[in-house]
């Protein structure tokens, strides 16, 4: 008996807020650049469309740069967003784009920055909610988790939660399913030199990426001790991509906590402010799926993909 191994494609709306090799004063993260990268490689889903946030006409230009690289398929539009993620409920061009794109399909969002984009269109076009299989984003945390990266040095924060916590709300205050990746899962991951010796320097596109995450070590070296990063953004893809290597909290309470900040050292002026957390122990209405941790072979994947031509 023959059966039919080909299986459906999930369509994915890509949101980013990519800064990688943007030029600074220190080096930007560069994990939305290597899961965008990832992400063009992957059978599995089809990227219909891309949208940026914050640093927008630099995330624009850097986009383009990856597409012509890595994107061996049909072309794929990309559109400005929210330029500093603190303008919820202003249409801009990703929320027209996504707006029209989800009349056509429906669609997983892959919301790997602040929210806003997102949490705009839901709120100024409730009418699309239906279209929309779930939200997939790089933040939350289980209780007294702190987010403590490399040898114990430094705490930081839920960046994309804590950017712009309104736009959270709106989606925590809709029937979206949503599903969350964030640090708790990535940290069992590390991509340090020697995980990069598999990439191709006589490549274009492999030198580049090689050469532009050194100062990205180089900082998190500074700053936790070890050189290397956690590439967060490709949990957060990787759920989509490949679910049976992460373990899952599903339908756990979510709920937004006010208390003392645990990474005071980097936010001086904010002594206390709002966790988004996860518990079995709340009775919040809203329930999600929360990633746990990345299973062993996880890192590999990320590795396998990067080396790869699709």
């Amino acid at each position: 008996m023959i059966t039919n191994s080909i299986t459906a494609q999930t369509k994915v709306w890509f949101d980013t807020d990519i800064m990688i090799g943007m030029p600074d004063k220190v080096a930007r993260e560069v994990d939305d650049g290597i899961t965008l990268i990832m992400a063009l490689k992957q059978p599995q889903i089809q990227i219909v469309g891309i949208s940026n946030i914050t640093y927008v006409d630099y995330g624009y230009t850097v986009i383009h740069k990856i597409l012509n690289w890595h994107n061996k398929g049909a072309a794929i539009p990309v559109y400005k967003g929210s330029t500093f993620a603190n303008d919820l409920g202003t249409e801009n061009n990703a929320t027209s784009a996504l707006y029209l794109a989800l009349k056509m399909d429906k669609l997983t969002i892959l919301a790997l920055g602040p929210l806003t984009n997102i949490a705009t269109l839901v709120k100024n076009h409730p009418d699309i909610i239906p279209q929309i299989e779930r939200v997939v984003m790089c933040a939350s945390r289980t209780p007294n988790l702190p987010f403590n990266p490399g040898n114990g040095k430094l705490n930081v924060f839920d960046y994309n939660y804590e950017f712009d916590t309104a736009s959270m709300d709106v989606l925590l205050n809709s029937p979206i399913p949503l599903e969350f990746a964030g640090y708790e899962p990535s940290s069992y991951t590390h991509i340090g030199n020697i995980d990069l010796a598999s990439l191709d320097l006589n490549n274009e596109a492999d030198k580049w990426l090689y050469e532009i995450v050194q100062p990205w070590m180089s900082l998190n070296e500074s700053l936790f001790g070890v050189r290397g990063f956690i590439p967060f953004d490709c949990s957060t893809l990787g759920i989509v991509t490949h679910p049976e290597y992460f373990t899952y909290y599903e339908d756990i309470p979510i709920k937004v906590i006010y208390k003392k900040n645990d990474a005071v050292e980097i936010q001086p002026d904010k002594l206390f402010k709002n966790f988004l957390e996860v518990s079995y122990e709340f009775k919040t209405k809203k329930k999600v799926k929360y990633a746990r941790r990345a299973l062993q072979g996880f890192e590999e994947k990320i590795l396998e993909t990067l080396s790869a031509s699709r």
